[in-house]
């Protein structure tokens, strides 16, 4: 089965596209599940994240069909959908899956996070069975690849992330966060990042809403915040002048008469929201309000973040990298491709070998002169191995297949 790559991502869809097809917790090993029983799969793993959903398949073309098929039926998708997909085969699809991996695909050149990402949809890959051995040996060059690029080149210097950029833009709007009050909305590993980021930037105060109350108050916690569930969210809204919001829902979990109803009673004091959850968490229609300044994931890109001049003079060398990484899988994976032939030959070789023994001793236990017997052994091995190339290298002849005939030469040592 060849190697295939189909999905979408932040440089093909827009946000209000990608929300639509992502696929989180439970939603994942029924995926993998139903798309390894489409005909034509072997393998999948899916990546989905906030930036991406991509299929990595061992599948033919009819296999790549039903999954565009699929797609548009689990997610009620029209035939436009299709101009946002994009297919990836073979050296290309290998390249992509390094360049996610890196981060060398991502919205923020070099980000650590996706790489941890790509290693949990492997995993989960395994535990539903869809993981074969073909993808399961790209998985595991691919992530050598990455540490690889990660030491080799500066393209990890200044770590950066979707969390550092929101942040980030959120000093755009203050002169500094000592005199001001966050509120962050989910619990999970992006959220825990921006923490890490406001406390270093000595943020005044911090609340952490989740569904799970057990979780924001161990995040909170953490950094000195104070934990609510999310029952409470719309009562503390007024409270924030910065949102940033990071949840698994499937749908918007703050909507617009709460932000009006927290601009009222913050009298109008401005709010900056940033909404980095995919689906979004906040209502789009946020965005029309005079006093909100809300952001989304896409917006991120517009960030102008440190390093990313050094990150960027690294990708030629990573590149130099994938270039020979590429080509090496590649050898490696021809050269397993001769491994059955090699091994039919030699089976066949041992095959001859065991019966011309069998006749050899036959021949001794009764009373054939040794010497006579070593004659006809090696004779008879010589002509049966033989026998079947000869024909075919005498067909070759008379057909003009000039191509057969050197390839037995070489095949052989043969001189010209």
């Amino acid at each position: 089965m060849p190697l295939k790559i189909l999905g979408l991502n932040h440089n093909t869809a827009p946000l209000e596209i990608r929300e639509r097809i992502v696929f989180a917790g439970p939603e994942i090993p029924a995926a993998l599940s139903e798309v390894q029983a489409l005909s034509g799969v072997s393998e999948t793993v899916l990546l989905s994240t906030c930036n991406r959903t991509e299929f990595y398949l061992m599948t033919d073309d009819a296999g790549q069909a039903a999954l565009k098929d699929w797609l548009l039926g689990a997610r009620q998708l029209d035939e436009g959908f299709h101009n946002s997909l994009f297919l990836l085969e073979d050296a290309e699809a290998i390249r992509h899956i390094f360049r996610v991996a890196c981060g060398l695909d991502s919205m923020v050149l070099g980000e650590p996070q996706i790489l941890g990402q790509l290693k949990d949809a492997w995993r989960e890959a395994q535990d539903a069975g869809a993981l074969g051995s073909d993808l399961g040996r790209l998985m595991q060059h691919t992530f050598s690849v990455a540490k690889k690029v990660r030491t080799d080149t500066e393209i990890g210097s200044s770590p950066v992330s979707v969390a550092y950029a929101a942040v980030h833009l959120a000093q755009q709007f203050f002169a500094g966060f000592t005199k001001h009050t966050a509120l962050l909305v989910g619990a999970g590993v992006t959220i825990e990042l921006v923490a890490k980021h406001l406390r270093r930037r000595e943020i005044g105060r911090l609340f952490v809403a989740n569904r799970n109350f057990d979780r924001a108050r161990n995040l909170a916690g953490e950094f000195g915040g104070y934990a609510l569930p999310l029952s409470e969210l719309e009562g503390t809204l007024p409270e924030a002048d910065i949102l940033i919001s990071s949840t698994a829902s499937p749908d918007p979990i703050i909507g617009l008469e709460a932000f009006e109803k927290a601009i009222k009673a913050r009298k109008r004091k401005p709010m900056f929201a940033c909404d980095i959850a995919v689906p979004r968490d906040i209502h789009p229609d946020v965005a029309k309000l005079d006093d909100v300044y809300l952001y989304t994931v896409d917006d991120l890109d517009k960030v102008v973040l440190e390093g990313q001049d050094s990150r960027e003079a690294a990708v030629a060398d990573a590149n130099r990298i994938l270039d020979d990484e590429i080509h090496r899988y590649l050898s490696v994976q021809r050269a397993r491709q001769s491994v059955p032939t090699i091994n039919a030959l030699r089976e066949h070789a041992d095959s001859v070998r065991d019966e011309v023994l069998a006749q050899a001793l036959r021949r001794i236990g009764n009373g054939a002169d040794g010497q006579e017997v070593l004659e006809y052994a090696t004779a008879a091995m010589l002509k049966k191995l033989l026998h079947h190339p000869s024909v075919k290298l005498r067909e070759a002849g008379e057909s003009g297949d000039e191509d057969l005939v050197a390839a037995a030469r070489k095949l052989f040592g043969l001189a010209d």
